[in-house]
């Protein structure tokens, strides 16, 4: 088997102790590091993307395909910033104000890193104000939200963008299980995504 084969085939199937070996295998034998970011690693993501819209993978099959992708860009992260591979776009991401749920919101971050986006993971329980500092660096902002009781967090998130002049500046992407389209439509957001399938399709689309 090719090397970049099995390095594929082990994140799809979620082999999170190969991934890295087979990533220093693939560079010692002179893969370079930008082709198996982009013949590799995202297809791979995609190829586990399109298992969960058929419901052949579901959130626990994609978390462990997105560590093992997780621990091959480690190695090839800093050989990608010596080469001067850029990022596809650069997102923040966090759970807003009065959630603490991660999970969904981990899932995204790794993916999105997977297609090659530059992600900064916020964390859970974010104010608006972080959401704002992070803007100054970023061409995304991602906001998260399980919970109804929360989720009015994102629209004042929006509003503080724009009252410090960035609201044009940035794309506004939001999402989780509390957030609708309608939702996302009512408070200014730019798009709305499902799940992270959907997000990196979006993202992809207005980068």
């Amino acid at each position: 088997m090719d090397v970049k084969e099995e390095l594929g085939g082990a994140i799809i199937a979620g082999k999170m102790s190969e991934t890295a070996g087979i990533t220093r295998a693939a560079l010692d034998g002179g893969v370079e590091p930008a082709a198996l970011m982009n013949e590799v690693l995202i297809p791979a993501m995609q190829t586990v993307g399109d298992k969960f819209e058929r419901q052949e993978y579901f959130v626990p099959e994609v978390l462990v395909s997105a560590r093992a992708m997780q621990a091959s860009l480690a190695v090839l992260r800093p050989l990608l910033a010596a080469h001067g591979v850029e990022a596809v776009a650069r997102i923040a991401i966090g759970t807003v104000k009065g959630d603490i749920h991660e999970i969904g919101k981990n899932i995204v971050c790794m993916v999105l890193e997977g297609a090659g986006f530059a992600v900064t993971d916020l964390g859970v329980d974010v104010l608006p104000q972080t959401f704002v500092e992070a803007a100054g660096g970023v061409d995304f902002i991602g906001m998260s939200s399980l919970m109804t009781t929360s989720r009015d967090v994102m629209g004042d998130t929006i509003r503080a963008l724009a009252e410090a002049g960035l609201r044009d500046k940035v794309k506004v992407v939001v999402g989780g299980a509390a957030v609708t389209l309608d939702y996302a439509s009512i408070i200014g957001a730019d798009a709305y995504a499902r799940d992270a399938n959907e997000a990196v399709r979006i993202i992809t689309a207005m980068a």
